[in-house]
């Protein structure tokens, strides 16, 4: 199995490493990083200057500054309902003085009875007792949720434009040859944790937050797109939204929420969701569309996940004593599934049918996940004096196919790469680690589809900057960063 240990040393500190070439991973000083940055020109350079949001003056509602109308019992009760939900009405019920007896009596047992059942559940799954805000911070692939300049990154499927959430839940987008870079803002968009752009339409941009799914209908000479430029998709118990993903042919669109035990599938042409429910897990907090939109992983915040089989809609389930499933990604034929989990510092395979293989029926996923990597903290030299901590439990993974890059939650100083192969077994052997300029973590990474040579890894940084580290593998390959090659090559 594949570890940590077998790497070679990351660079030393002062150093970033640059690009990819014949299996080796390249670093050269901050000047020179610099210099090579300037010459990936079809890539917008990206720095998200440091934002604070303004928080509300007062938690007092508008509502507090109107008198309250006298209404009837049965008004007031509909009305609660309404704002709070069936507790708010059974709270109404319980206090009012118009009430017969018998009916305040059995609200307040009512009340009582839920409010114990209530209490039973958030003990036995306590992320329910968390904030929307620290809800959001737990469950994002982001490494510093609440404090780094940059909540969540994705760049599209098909062209070279990518969008950025700041802290300050701004959406920003950068496309190349455009100067223009328009700003999303909107009421319903705080707390981001995750965006994702529609596949098979250059324009549409969902944004996951507190409130629902904002889909974005993005023009990008337009610098400052109205609010009428998108459509809040939300349904109760669903918020906060925590993660996303759309099917390949951009037709629907999964939601997870941590609080919500339903995953929900939105048709985005007609608004309208269909609710996947299974009990146990206690929410849904990461969702992840194969390739070929044959499955769709629902993983809880529990020490259970879940792969659903798209022709019938009917699921597996695997269940493990090492934590939630943290991360995961999918290999490009939908026949493999990495994921990492909360408890442990590995990473572990699962091993799917071809659908023509299992006759469209059923998932078809191997027994038990086998483990792949070990990631166990281990300390690696980078020069004569000094170690730098890597390892440990996987903040974030993100797969191209060719190379796995792997973020880890307490040592966010680097990026563990690894190259890997899926035919004819998955095949996986370190490659090397990617370390950033001086002082900078990893906060979120991912890979850029249309990238000629290799991979595009594009890392977002602490500080806001965002860098792009091509990883340079195919024998015939013609691209290249041409001045640092020529140096090189002597």
């Amino acid at each position: 199995m594949c570890s940590l240990a077998s790497f070679p040393a990351p660079p030393p500190e002062g150093c970033v490493t640059l690009f990819e070439r014949d299996g080796h991973l390249r670093a050269g000083l901050v000047d020179e990083w610099s210099r090579f940055c300037d010459q990936l020109s079809l890539y917008p350079r990206i720095s998200v200057a440091c934002e604070v949001g303004r928080p509300p003056a007062s938690n007092e509602s508008a509502k507090n500054a109107f008198l309250r109308r006298h209404e009837s019992m049965f008004k007031q009760a509909v009305l609660s309902w309404y704002e709070r939900g069936f507790v708010g009405f059974l709270q109404e019920l319980a206090d009012s003085k118009e009430a017969a007896s018998y009916a305040r009596v059995m609200a307040k047992s009512l009340m009582i009875a839920f409010r114990w059942t209530h209490s039973l559940h958030r003990s036995i799954f306590p992320h329910l007792l968390l904030s929307v805000e620290a809800m959001s911070r737990q469950f994002s692939a982001a490494n510093d949720w609440l404090c780094g300049q940059v909540r969540t990154f994705a760049w599209h499927p098909e062209t070279r434009k990518c969008a950025v959430a700041s802290r300050s839940d701004i959406v920003r987008i950068y496309a190349m040859g455009i100067p223009v870079v328009p700003m999303l803002k909107h009421k319903s968009q705080r707390n981001i944790t995750a965006l994702a752009w529609r596949p098979c339409c250059s324009s549409t941009l969902a944004v996951a937050c507190q409130d629902g799914i904002l889909l974005w209908q993005v023009a990008s000479l337009i610098a400052r797109p109205s609010s009428a430029s998108a459509t809040l998709l939300s349904r109760d118990g669903h918020q906060p939204v925590t993660s996303i993903s759309w099917h390949p042919d951009g037709s629907l669109l999964a939601s997870a929420s941590v609080a919500d035990t339903s995953m929900l599938v939105w048709n985005v042409s007609t608004e309208e969701c269909q609710p996947l429910r299974r009990l146990g897990g206690g929410g849904v907090a990461l969702v992840r569309w194969s390739p070929d939109g044959s499955r769709l992983l629902a993983a809880t915040p529990a020490s259970l996940f879940r792969v659903w089989e798209t022709m019938s809609w009917t699921c597996e389930s695997w269940s493990t004593f090492l934590g939630r499933c943290s991360a995961a990604c999918w290999s490009p034929d939908g026949c493999r599934l990495l994921c990492a989990h909360a408890d442990k510092a590995a990473i572990y395979s699962l091993t799917f049918d071809q659908r023509e293989d299992s006759g469209g029926v059923g998932v078809g996923g191997s027994v038990q996940a086998v483990p792949l990597v070990d990631l166990t903290q281990v300390q690696v030299p980078y020069d004569v004096s000094n170690t730098l901590m890597v390892g440990g439990s996987v903040q974030d993974m993100a797969w191209s196919g060719e190379r796995l890059a792997v973020s880890f939650k307490d040592n966010p100083q680097c990026v563990a790469v690894f190259r890997t192969r899926t035919k004819p077994i998955l095949e996986v052997n370190p490659c090397g680690f990617v370390r950033g300029p001086p002082q900078e973590h990893v906060q979120f990474m991912s890979f850029f589809d249309g990238f000629e040579g290799g991979s595009l890894l594009s890392i977002c940084w602490s500080s806001g900057m965002i860098s792009h580290v091509p990883l340079y593998y195919y024998s015939d390959s013609s691209t290249g960063p041409a001045f640092f090659l020529r140096n090189l090559d002597g």
